[in-house]
């Protein structure tokens, strides 16, 4: 048995490592991979393996990094199942739709301008006809319920504590080979979450490991603590909002948007947010909260105590949700300050990319970065304070101010991550696979890992094959 690393390797996108047991082939997550336009498009588009090869899909959250390739898997042959919880089911519903349409549309935009410049058009990577087929196949089990994958192996969901519905894996395997068996228990931590954020349960240990798969996003770093974010995010709001600007946060809109949701009514309460309208201009986090709203589930025990004084957590007085473009556009050509809340997080689709366009010319408006940003994406460059950005092919002069707040990260970060493996059995833990996060976060938390005893820790390049 090995593991294949196709993607999120030495990077934080793109998510899927390929698992060979027992003549089957099992991916775990199928993400899109985000960076440089070029080189996206054609690692999005040219898978390595042959899709209909693959006999099983294990899904640990729905973020497009982790889920968004899905459509273009089935598109291209893949007939199994797809193994997720069921608010991740729920929200890939929405969210694939959402990527799908969002295609389509920057297509057309972009196309308008290709036309002009006399350049071949491009197409979307799928189309929302191509994601109901795909949804066919999910196949949805509840947290701490064993499933049968494929002949030996079977898997188990635990709280990942990250994003509504994300899950770790806990997989057991067991190889046939040679009239011998070999039993390996694998873990797959997926995006673990930050302990006592709003909202979410803490994250779920996943019991005693063999071989572990584990993110790095911030394996080098450190965040603000958690019950400090309310305080630095009225501060900021506060200072942009006296200057009679608009404050625009690029935000994912499952997770991301709900929590400043949240955190934005919790300030409102305790009157310590700037009396100015909010808005969230995402038709998928509209949908997105309302998913959230289905599954108090999984909730963390202040959110469900919340909601019994107070029906609805993530809606408060001048905030207003927007799915109709005209609305969106309205807001571009207004000058009251405001806050706008819009996708993705990233900026590299969506709404966001317009309203970036339409306010980084002005002194006045802040952009508020609350997620990591990978390379070659324009918030990076952003986080880079570069001084002109490109946006649908048009060079835009920044004068807006930027600030970054990585607090509201749904990551663990150095300190948390360390705390989660001082639950491993050291000695059993033989192999740790170092996966999602830049080199440089990799590398100082795999010198993390070495300095507390853990061995054996790899930090695979793209395509590389381990044995387990």
């Amino acid at each position: 048995m090995h593991l294949q690393f196709i993607g999120a390797t030495r990077t934080v996108t793109g998510s899927a490592h390929l698992l060979h047991i027992n003549g089957k082939k099992i991916l775990l997550d199928c993400g899109l991979f985000q960076g440089r336009r070029a080189e996206s498009t054609e690692r999005n588009r040219s898978f390595v393996f042959e899709p209909s090869s693959i006999d099983a899909v294990i899904l640990s959250h729905a973020h497009i990094d982790h889920a968004g390739n899905l459509p273009n898997l089935v598109k291209s042959g893949f007939s199994g199942p797809i193994f997720c919880t069921p608010p991740t089911n729920d929200l890939c519903r929405i969210m694939l739709m959402d990527s799908a349409f969002i295609q389509e549309r920057d297509c057309e935009f972009v196309n308008k301008q290709h036309q002009k410049k006399h350049l071949p058009p491009v197409e979307p990577l799928y189309s929302v006809e191509d994601v109901p087929p795909a949804m066919q196949l999910f196949s949805p089990v509840p947290y701490h319920t064993p499933f049968h994958v494929t002949d030996g192996v079977e898997c188990t969901f635990y709280d990942a504590g990250h994003i509504l519905g994300s899950a770790s894996l806990a997989l057991t395997l067991e190889e046939q080979k040679n009239g011998t068996r070999k039993k390996v228990m694998l873990g797959f931590t997926g995006d673990l979450g930050r302990p006592n954020l709003p909202i979410l349960r803490d994250p779920e240990f996943i019991g005693s490991m063999d071989a572990l798969i584990c993110e790095t996003t911030y394996g080098g770093r450190y965040h603000t603590p958690v019950e400090q974010m309310p305080a630095q995010f009225a501060s900021i709001v506060e200072k942009a909002a006296q200057r009679g600007g608009k404050i625009v946060i690029p935000a994912f809109s499952v997770g991301r948007t709900q929590e400043i949701v949240y955190t934005m009514h919790q300030l409102k309460l305790a009157g310590r947010l700037p009396d100015i309208p909010v808005y969230v201009d995402s038709p998928l986090s509209t949908n997105a909260t309302e998913v959230f709203r289905k599954h108090p589930e999984c909730f963390d025990e202040e959110t469900l105590e919340l909601l019994k004084r107070d029906s609805d957590p993530f809606g408060f007085e001048r905030l207003t949700y927007i799915r109709d473009v005209e609305e969106s556009k309205r807001l571009n050509e207004s000058k009251e300050s405001c806050i706008i809340i819009a996708s993705s997080g990233m900026c590299e689709a969506g709404r966001i990319r317009h309203h970036i366009a339409n306010t980084i010319d002005n002194p006045k408006n802040l952009i508020l970065i609350v997620g990591y940003q990978a390379e070659h994406t324009l918030g990076r460059r952003l986080v880079e304070q570069d001084t002109e950005v490109t946006i649908f092919g048009e060079v835009h002069e920044r004068k807006c101010e930027v600030v970054v707040m990585n607090s509201f990260s749904a990551h663990a970060d150095r300190n948390e991550l360390l705390a989660y493996f001082n639950n491993f059995d050291k000695k059993r833990l033989d192999k740790i696979f170092l996966v999602h996060g830049d080199i440089d976060q990799s590398e100082k938390f795999s010198t993390a890992l070495k300095e507390v005893k853990f061995r054996n820790t790899a930090i695979p390049v793209r395509l590389e094959c381990c044995e387990l």
